[in-house]
């Protein structure tokens, strides 16, 4: 993934929230997110359209984090009042409530076949949950952390947590094994790679660590933003080319997985940006604030993008004949199709048939067939003229 495909443009605001917003999350095809936050609420969004679609409240305080199952149809929460919260989603019911944590709840991770729901409390444990069964009790309790554990993450065979005492652990459930890494700073988020073969600690002296999950070998160190009070997420993007997180400035960063350079920085929030969430496929990332808003960040896209330059010349005449003002009369690159497509779209909308007609024509000459939809609209706009 270049830098240039990075999700930087905003492209929806979900307000709703009264207060902070702590955490917000795609779910697992990336069509809707979940947002939780001081006002004791969890909220359920279309975040492509900026839709809200429904708001789950049985909270006694506020909620702190919140996870979905992969078949969307169950969700778990935590937060101040001590207690994990079973949902079932399309009802908005509470099916369970798990208690069992002397203090605080600061994160919930499902497991692969949503059967068990693991927890991380101020009580410096894990805790395990069993949603298939009626008791309410753990069944497994993790308690080795000699402070706050803050973060989870779990594999087929793992359960990993992050802890202010400085350390990742990691527990082979298979053969009852612990293995520690101590990084030397507070750990305040944990995140894996989309290959699960690393881990990504977010720390409070405002550096993110990439370590080997197999070896706990340290393999990069990412800095800039600023992270030294508050809870904030990181994850990599989809493609694990770059790491991303935010800053108590309110800005996002991005940095070069490899090299550690920051490769982008902008400010997207007026206060402290406490949960980054990045889409599972496309260029596309969500993020939320102590400001009460979530945003939806997506690539910032051109009219016209290139593919190298070449040499018909007859190609880029029909192009400038289309916009008077364009400036690849003294270029030689070529678009993509799909940028003309996009183009093609754009005059059907606004009724420029004629322009459109020469497009299509660019595009017959290459080979290339548009899409239905867009055939579509190319006859609803001659229908119109």
């Amino acid at each position: 993934m270049s830098t240039s495909e990075l999700p930087r443009k905003e492209a929806n605001v979900l307000k709703g929230h009264e207060g902070a917003v702590l955490a917000a999350r795609f779910n697992s095809d990336g069509n809707y997110c979940l947002s939780c936050g001081k006002d004791r609420t969890i909220r359920l969004w279309n975040p492509h359209r900026g839709i809200h679609i429904k708001t789950y409240k049985s909270h006694g305080r506020e909620v702190r984090d919140v996870h979905v199952t992969l078949d969307n149809s169950k969700l778990c929460s935590c937060g101040g009042d001590r207690q994990i919260f079973y949902w079932d989603v399309s009802t908005g019911r509470v099916i369970r409530k798990f208690r069992g944590h002397d203090g605080e709840v600061n994160a919930v991770k499902f497991n692969e076949y949503a059967s068990v729901v693991v927890s991380a409390g101020y009580d410096r444990s894990l805790r395990a949950w069993d949603c298939r069964s009626h008791s309410t009790e753990p069944i497994q309790i993790i308690d080795s952390f000699l402070d706050t554990v803050m973060s989870v993450c779990l594999t087929k065979t793992e359960i990993i947590g992050g802890s202010v005492d400085g350390t990742v652990r990691t527990f082979d459930i298979r053969i009852g094994r612990e293995i520690s890494d101590d990084l030397g700073q507070p750990v305040n988020c944990i995140s894996l790679s989309n290959d699960n073969n690393c881990i990504l600690a977010n720390c409070l002296d405002s550096t993110l660590r990439l370590l080997d999950r197999s070896t706990g070998e340290l393999l990069q160190e990412y800095k800039g933003h600023a992270c030294k009070s508050y809870k904030m997420d990181c994850c990599l993007t989809n493609s694990d080319a770059h790491v991303t997180g935010g800053s108590e400035d309110g800005s996002i960063f991005f940095w070069d997985l490899v090299d550690a350079s920051v490769v982008s920085k902008f400010r997207a929030h007026s206060s402290v940006v406490t949960s980054v969430s990045y889409h599972p496929k496309d260029n596309c990332m969500i993020t939320s604030s102590v400001d009460g808003t979530v945003r939806i960040l997506r690539q910032q896209e051109n009219v016209v993008s290139f593919i190298g330059c070449g040499r018909n010349t007859s190609f880029l005449r029909t192009l400038t004949r289309i916009s008077e003002r364009i400036f690849f009369h003294q270029t030689n690159c070529e678009p993509k199709p799909g940028s003309l497509e996009r183009y093609l779209r754009c005059l059907c909308e606004n009724k420029s048939v004629e322009e459109g007609v020469d497009v299509f024509s660019i595009l017959t000459e290459i080979g290339y067939c548009p899409s239905i939809e867009t055939w579509n609209l190319a006859l609803l706009a001659c229908l119109k003229v």
